[in-house]
C-alpha cells in the first residue's frame, strides 16, 4: 500500500500495476529478515533500484519500501537528494546517518565511532576536529563503510534508502556505489530510486551496481488505461465512464503523478467524470504542469509566492522559521500562508518524521516553483538565504551553496564564508566541493591581501585530482606582490609537490632550487635544500648525482636535528649513503640522528618521503627489525588521518618488501597486493604502482611462480617503459629478473647493461639496494666466463665496502654459482655462513639448497643431507614452494627420504587450525568453513592466516606442499573445532 492524499487527508490506496517490483521486494525482504516462519537460514542484503522519468512513481514506491521494511522490524536509514543541494558534500550521507546520532551524546558519539571519529566526524555532521587535518576521499569513504556496517550488525537488519539519487551530491553518490557492492554480505538492502536520464556524468557506477547478478533497475512504466480508471473511481468516486478516464490517462500519457493530481482537480471542481466532460479535461492537464502551476501560486496571493520561493530556494529539509526570514514574513503570517500552500497541493501536509521541517508536494511542484522565479530575484533570494542560514548558526557550507549562486560583487564577506566552507570540506574530505567554494572565491574577487592564499588555497585542493591545475593556480600565487614570506615557502613546497605527482621531477627540483638562491631567511634556504636534494635523488635524469652526494654529506655534518629540515637533510643522507654504498654503519648513524627528534609520516608541510627513506635504510642495512617498527608507526599514522591513498598504499607495499627480505614470502605476498589494491583506487601508472608490482614479480620469482609473474608484468606492461622516477627495487632489474627466470640470458644481458649505464655514473654502486651486477654475471655466466667473474668480484667488493651479512652473502652465492666447481663449494659454504648471521631467511634456504646439490653431485651425500634437510625446512617457513620441490628432489637424488612436511609448523597448528588446513585442501570456501565452526567469514581469515604463517606458504601452496602425500600424511584427524 502506498500513502497517497485523499478526500480528508491520508489515505491509502492500492500500489497500482507495480506487483512485479514489490514482489521482487518481499524477496529481499525475506532474504534479509528471514521467513519468519522459525527458519534459521542466513540472512542475507542486496540491492534493489527503481528508475523512471518524473512522476512515474518512484517515491511512492519509495514510501512503500518504507512502510514494509519498518512492519517487519527493520531499522531504517532514509535520505533524499534535493535539486538545490547537489553542491554540498555529503548531504545525503548526513540524512541517513544523523538520525541514529540524534538521541546520543557528543561522548556516545566518539564511543560509536571510535578511531574513526577524527575521520569521518565532519563528514557526517558531527563536531569538527581542531586543527587543519585533512583525511583523504578515500579515507572518509572507508570510515563511512565501517561506520554503516556497524550500524547494519547492531541494528540488523537494517533498510538503507536513496530517493531521487539523480540529485545525490558527488560525495554521497562515490560512497554509496562503491559501498553498495558489500551489501550481499551484510543484514542491509539498499533501495535506490532515480531518473536515469539525470542522472550526473560520474554516476556510472550506480547503473553498474544496479546490474550486478545479471539483475536491472525496474524501469517504472506509464500506468495502463485500466489502471488510471481505478486511480479515477478511488478519488472520485465510483461510477466514472470509461470514455473519461481513457481521455485523463490519454491527457497524462499514464504518467502516476499526473493521473493522480488530475483526479484531484476533477473531485475539487465537482466535475462529473461522464463523457459530456471530457473538454475539460485539456484544461485541468495544464494547470497541473509547469506554467499551470506557477499560476495556481500566484492565486494565493503575494505573501504565498514569496514563502514558496524561499522554500525552494532553500531545499530540503527547510524550517518555516527560516523560510519566513527570506521571504520577508512574520510568523503569524507564516502560518497562514503555510496553510494555504498545504490545502493548495504545493506543500506536502506535515507528518511527524518531518521533524518540524516543511517539503514540497512533489519534486515536480518544487522544481517548478524555483525555475519561476524571476533570474535576478532568484539570485537575490541566494544572497538572503546566505545571511539567514549564517545568521541561523547552520555553517559556511550550508551558505556556500547559496554564495555559488550569487553574482561577482567585491564582496569581502563573502569571500571569507567561502574559504571558511573551503576549509570545512577539507576536514570532511571533500577537496572537489572545497575546489568550487574557492574558484568562486576567486572570482568575487578577494582582496590584493588574500588573493594570493585564495590561489594557494584553490591549488590545495586540486592536488590529488588534478596536479596539473594545481600548478597553474600556485604559479600565479608565487606572482602575487607582497608574498609573505611564510605563505611563500609553502606555496613553493606545495608547487613542487604539485610537479612532483604531475612526473615532473626535474621542474620540482627548478622550482626550489630558485626558492634557494632568492631566499633571504637561512632555514627557509636549508628547508628548500632538503627539498632540492629529495627531488634530486628520485630523478632518473639527474646529470650530476655525485656532486649532490658530495654537497649533501658536507652539508649534513653542519646541523645538529635540531628542526624537521636539518632532520630531512640527515635523512637523505643516510639513503644517499645507502644507495651509493658507503659503510652500513655511516648510513645508521644519520639515519638515527635523522629520527632524534622525529619523521612523522603525515606532515602536510612535508611529506612522507623521507621518513619512508630513512625507515627502507634500515631495512637494507639488515636492521628489518626497525624498519617495521617505523612503518608500522607511519601506516598508523596514516590511518588515524584517514590518509589512505597513496600515503598507505606505499605503507603496505614496503613493508611486504621488508617481509620479503626477511624471508617471509606469503605475508610479504598478501602485504603487497593490500598495497597494489589500494594504488589502483588512487589511479592508474601512479608511482604506487611501479613500486607494488615490481615487488610483487620479485616475491613471485622467489616463490617459484613464474608465469604468474610474467602475467603481472604483461598486465601492467612492465618493463616495458622506465618510469622518469627512482623506484626500488630498480624495475629494469626486476624486469631482467623475469628474463632470467624465463631463460632469456641474452635479453637479460642487455637489459642489465643498460642499468648499469644508468646508475654508475650516478655513483649508485650498492648491490644491496640494486644487484644488477650479480644478475648480470648470472646472465653471462655461460657465454662470458671471465667478465662474469670479473663482475661477480666487483659486486663482492662493493658489498664488502658496506659490510652486511646479506649483501655479502649474495654476493658470495652468485660467485659460487659463476665459479662452480671445488671452489664454488667452498664460496656456497661461506655465503651460507654470512647468511646464517644475517635476516635473510629466503636466501639462507636457497643457498643451502644449492650448496647440498653441489655436495650431492661431489659425492658427499652426508654432506649434502644436512644442508638439504636444513634448507628443505628452511623454504617451508619462507613459503618457497619451487624451492621445497627441488630440495626434495635433490634429497630423492641422494637416496634419502624427504623431511616429513610435518616439520613445517603442522605441530604447533591448533586443532582447529588443523581442522581448517584440511578443508582448505579439499576445497571449501571461506564461507562453508564459517558455517561450520558457527563464526564469521573474517574470523575464517583470521585462522587461515595463522595456519599460513606456521605453514610458510599460502592457500595455493598448501594444497601443493599438502597435495603429494595427502592431508592424513601430514596433519593429524582434526578433533572437534575448538571455540
Amino acid at each position: 500500500m502506498a500513502e497517497m492524499i485523499g478526500r480528508s487527508g491520508r489515505v491509502r490506496r492500492p500500489m497500482l500495476e507495480r506487483e512485479t517490483e514489490l514482489s521482487a521486494l518481499d524477496g529481499m525482504l525475506t532474504d534479509l529478515c528471514g521467513s519468519g516462519d522459525g527458519a534459521q537460514g542466513v540472512r542475507t542484503g542486496g540491492l534493489i533500484a527503481f528508475a523512471g522519468p518524473p512522476g512515474m512513481g518512484k517515491t511512492a514506491l519509495i514510501t512503500e519500501t518504507r512502510r514494509r521494511a519498518i512492519a517487519r522490524g527493520c531499522t531504517v536509514l532514509l535520505a533524499r537528494g534535493g535539486e538545490q543541494e547537489q553542491e554540498v558534500a555529503f548531504h545525503v550521507v548526513r540524512q541517513l546517518v544523523q538520525p541514529v546520532f540524534a538521541a546520543e551524546s557528543p561522548e556516545e558519539h566518539r564511543r560509536i565511532l571510535g578511531t574513526w571519529y577524527d575521520i569521518v566526524a565532519p563528514a557526517v555532521g558531527l563536531v569538527a576536529v581542531d586543527g587543519d587535518a585533512s583525511p583523504d576521499p578515500q579515507g572518509v569513504r572507508d570510515g563511512l563503510d565501517w561506520v554503516v556496517t556497524r550500524f547494519a550488525v547492531h541494528f540488523s537488519p537494517v533498510v538503507l534508502i536513496v530517493d531521487d539519487a539523480h540529485w545525490a551530491d558527488p560525495e554521497s553518490l562515490a560512497w554509496l556505489t562503491a559501498f553498495a557492492a558489500r551489501a550481499e554480505e551484510l543484514p542491509i538492502l539498499i533501495v535506490v530510486g532515480y531518473r536515469p536520464d539525470e542522472l550526473p556524468a560520474g554516476a556510472g557506477p550506480l547503473r553498474r551496481i544496479a546490474e550486478r547478478s545479471g539483475s536491472r533497475p525496474f524501469e517504472l512504466t506509464p500506468l495502463t488505461p485500466t489502471a488510471v480508471q481505478r486511480v479515477v473511481n478511488h478519488m472520485v468516486g465510483e461510477g466514472a465512464d470509461e470514455a473519461f478516464c481513457r481521455e485523463c490517462w490519454a491527457v497524462t500519457g499514464g504518467n502516476p503523478y499526473e493521473v493522480v493530481e488530475l483526479s484531484a482537480k476533477i473531485r475539487e471542481r465537482g466535475i462529473k467524470p461522464q463523457q459530456a466532460n471530457v473538454s475539460q479535461l485539456r484544461e485541468l492537464i495544464t494547470a497541473i504542469k509547469d506554467s499551470g502551476l506557477v499560476e495556481r501560486l500566484e492565486r494565493l496571493g503575494t505573501a504565498a509566492v514569496r514563502f514558496a520561493w524561499a522554500a525552494s530556494v532553500l531545499g530540503t529539509e527547510v524550517s518555516p522559521t527560516l523560510a519566513a526570514n527570506v521571504a520577508g514574513l512574520g510568523a503569524v503570517q507564516a502560518a497562514d500562508v503555510l496553510d494555504q500552500l498545504r490545502a493548495a497541493r504545493i506543500l506536502a501536509p506535515a507528518r511527524k518524521s518531518d521533524n518540524g521541517n516543511i517539503r514540497f508536494f512533489h519534486p515536480l511542484v518544487a522544481s517548478a516553483v524555483y525555475q519561476a522565479i524571476p533570474g535576478a530575484l532568484r539570485v537575490a533570494l541566494h544572497g538572503q538565504a546566505a545571511a539567514a542560514v549564517v545568521d541561523a548558526g547552520q555553517g559556511a557550507t550550508a551558505a556556500a551553496r547559496h554564495l555559488l549562486e550569487m553574482h561577482p560583487e567585491h564582496d569581502d564577506w563573502v569571500v571569507q564564508r567561502l574559504r571558511e566552507a573551503a576549509a570545512e570540506y577539507f576536514r570532511a574530505g571533500a577537496p572537489d566541493a572545497a575546489r568550487r567554494c574557492l574558484a568562486r572565491a576567486l572570482r568575487e574577487p578577494p582582496s590584493l591581501q588574500d588573493r594570493a592564499r585564495v590561489l594557494f588555497e584553490l591549488g590545495c585542493s586540486s592536488l590529488l585530482s588534478e596536479p596539473a591545475t594545481t600548478v597553474n593556480h600556485l604559479r600565479a600565487a608565487l606572482e602575487e606582490h607582497e608574498l609573505e614570506p611564510a605563505l611563500r615557502e609553502t606555496i613553493t613546497y606545495k608547487l613542487a609537490q604539485a610537479l612532483a605527482h604531475s612526473d615532473r621531477l626535474g621542474e620540482a627540483a627548478q622550482v626550489v632550487t630558485a626558492e634557494v638562491q632568492r631566499a633571504t631567511n637561512a632555514r627557509t634556504r636549508l628547508r628548500m635544500q632538503a627539498e632540492q636534494f629529495m627531488y634530486n635523488a628520485f630523478r632518473a635524469d639527474e646529470q650530476d648525482s655525485p656532486a649532490r652526494s658530495r654537497l649533501l654529506a658536507k652539508l649534513a655534518d653542519h646541523v645538529t636535528g635540531r628542526d624537521m629540515a636539518e632532520r630531512y637533510i640527515l635523512g637523505l643522507r643516510a639513503w644517499d649513503a645507502m644507495v651509493r654504498g658507503e659503510s652500513a654503519q655511516t648510513a645508521l648513524h644519520y639515519a638515527e640522528r635523522a629520527l632524534d627528534g622525529g619523521l612523522p609520516w603525515t606532515d602536510e608541510e612535508w611529506g612522507f618521503e623521507v621518513p619512508v627513506l630513512v625507515a627502507l635504510t634500515f631495512m637494507y642495512c639488515d636492521q628489518p627489525g626497525r624498519a617495521e617498527e617505523l612503518f608500522h608507526q607511519g601506516i598508523a599514522e596514516c590511518e588515524r588521518k584517514g590518509w589512505r591513498g597513496a600515503h598507505l598504499s606505499f605503507g603496505y607495499t614496503l613493508l611486504g618488501y621488508i617481509r620479503y627480505r626477511r624471508g617471509r614470502l606469503a605475508e610479504a605476498e598478501d602485504l603487497v597486493h593490500g598495497g597494489l589494491r589500494i594504488a589502483h583506487r588512487v589511479g592508474q601508472r601512479v608511482p604506487a604502482q611501479w613500486f607494488a608490482i615490481g615487488i610483487l614479480i620479485e616475491i613471485l620469482l622467489a616463490r617459484g611462480r613464474v608465469d604468474e609473474a610474467q602475467e603481472l608484468a604483461d598486465t601492467y606492461s612492465y618493463g616495458e617503459v622506465v618510469p622518469n622516477a627512482v623506484v626500488y627495487p630498480d624495475s629494469q632489474t626486476v624486469h631482467s629478473e623475469l628474463l632470467l627466470a624465463r631463460g632469456l640470458h641474452r635479453d637479460a644481458e642487455h637489459q642489465l647493461t643498460a642499468v648499469g649505464k644508468r646508475l654508475e655514473p650516478r655513483g649508485m654502486r650498492n648491490p644491496a639496494w640494486c644487484p644488477w651486477q650479480l644478475h648480470l654475471a648470472r646472465a653471462i655466466s655461460l657465454t662470458d666466463r671471465p667478465r662474469a667473474i670479473a663482475l661477480a668480484d666487483e659486486a663482492l667488493q662493493r658489498a664488502q665496502d658496506f659490510g652486511t651479512e646479506s649483501a655479502i652473502g649474495q654476493a658470495l652465492f652468485c660467485k659460487a654459482e659463476v665459479v662452480g666447481g671445488a671452489e664454488g663449494m667452498k664460496l656456497h659454504a661461506e655465503a651460507v655462513r654470512h647468511f646464517e648471521r644475517s635476516p635473510a631467511a629466503y636466501e639462507l634456504a636457497l643457498a643451502l639448497v644449492e650448496h647440498g646439490a653441489a655436495l650431492r653431485r661431489a659425492g658427499l651425500p652426508q654432506d649434502a643431507a644436512d644442508r638439504l634437510y636444513r634448507g628443505l625446512d628452511s623454504a617451508l617457513h619462507c613459503g618457497a614452494e619451487a624451492l621445497v620441490a627441488r630440495a626434495r628432489d635433490e634429497l630423492s637424488a641422494a637416496g634419502l627420504r624427504p623431511l616429513q612436511l610435518r616439520s613445517a609448523g603442522t605441530d604447533t597448528l591448533t586443532a582447529q587450525e588443523r581442522a581448517v588446513a584440511e578443508w582448505v585442501v579439499q576445497g571449501w570456501t571461506k564461507d562453508r568453513i564459517a558455517v561450520e565452526l558457527g563464526t564469521q567469514p573474517p574470523d575464517v581469515s583470521r585462522l587461515l592466516s595463522g595456519v599460513y604463517r606456521k605453514m610458510g606458504t599460502d592457500r595455493n601452496g598448501l594444497a601443493r606442499l599438502l597435495g603429494s602425500e595427502g592431508v592424513a600424511a601430514v596433519l593429524p584427524p582434526p578433533a572437534a573445532p575448538e571455540g
